[in-house]
């Protein structure tokens, strides 16, 4: 009878603080390796173990800057040539995912390109969180775990007890996301309108519904620099709601964001951990998906169905 190929989880440099919280929620020690940087910036990375005929976890969320993908695909790469198994990359923030396709001409679709790179590094399957559009698991001709945030902020959100709650969306995108909550919580549902002036830089918002005597949970997959939600909260209180609390997966904070989120209406932004993130706001809260990660692992190791993790 053939054994089983062993477990291994390894980790990039900037996403060890999650990874370390995976490998002692999943029961092993992370994986050894050696990060080389040379005097002109380029770097080498080494397993300081075998691999050989190992089922082998990469740990790295791709944020700026690029290094961080480069990394990864480096350490990809490296485990193929190292006679790894099966090698699957796991990316709790999948980075260039907001350019999924050519909103204007002569643009390239930057999460195409990556899905592109990580297949040519090798990876045998990819598992992330809370993709920024879900078309991107097409983008892919291998398996993609695309886990979703709702597992742990549904029961926070139940443990809150608010009464009269409404599911907002923060734009017209993530209406599908507001709505699957709404249906699940059995709530109404409200939408912001906006327009852009360019990146970044929020234009014109409306809100659709009414918010009044309401306590509001705004959803969304990231917030950078919080000029949307922040806008969006400062308008709901003014026609009247409760109170408003933001739920965003991935906290990218730049730039203004924390002055904004502090000066703003919002109660409370509750993110998790799939980025570094440094809570130096009494308003944010930080839910761990390491537990959500180290479960699914172990499911995808022991060949088992992952369904039973998608709530909403």
């Amino acid at each position: 009878m053939s054994l089983k190929p062993p477990i291994k989880i390894f980790s990039g440099t900037k996403s060890r603080y999650i990874a370390e919280k995976i490998a002692k929620e999943y029961g092993v020690d992370l994986g050894s390796t050696e990060f080389i940087e040379f005097s002109d910036g380029e770097f080498q990375t080494s397993y300081e173990e075998t691999v050989r005929g190992s089922y082998v976890f990469i740990i790295q969320s791709t944020f700026p800057p690029s290094d961080n993908l480069m990394e990864l695909l480096l350490m990809i790469d490296a485990a193929k040539r190292a006679s790894a198994y099966k090698v699957v990359a796991v990316m709790p923030y999948f980075g260039f995912a907001r350019q999924d396709r050519k909103d204007k001409p002569r643009v390239s679709i930057g999460a195409k390109l990556v899905a592109n790179l990580l297949t040519a590094a090798g990876v045998d399957r990819i598992m992330t969180l809370d993709l920024h559009a879900d078309q991107i698991q097409g983008f892919f001709d291998l398996p993609v775990d695309h886990l979703y945030a709702s597992s742990i902020f549904v029961p926070y959100i139940k443990n809150l007890n608010l009464d009269n709650l409404v599911i907002a969306a923060p734009d017209m995108g993530g209406t599908k996301r507001a709505n699957a909550y709404s249906k699940f919580l059995e709530t109404p549902m409200v939408i912001c309108h906006k327009s852009r002036k360019k990146a970044n830089v929020v234009g014109e918002m409306t809100v659709i519904g009414d918010v009044k005597g309401k306590n509001v949970i705004i959803l969304d997959d990231m917030i950078d620099t919080a000029g949307t939600v922040t806008k969006a909260a400062d308008m709901m209180i003014e026609e009247g709601a409760l109170s408003v609390r933001a739920f965003a997966t991935h906290a990218v904070l730049s730039g203004p964001a924390y002055e904004r989120i502090n000066d703003s209406g919002i109660t409370e932004l509750v993110v998790t951990d799939s980025l570094p993130i440094k809570p130096i706001s009494d308003k944010i809260k930080v839910l761990s998906v390491a537990d959500v990660f180290a479960d699914v692992i172990n499911k995808v190791y022991n060949y088992q169905s992952i369904s039973s993790n998608f709530i909403v």
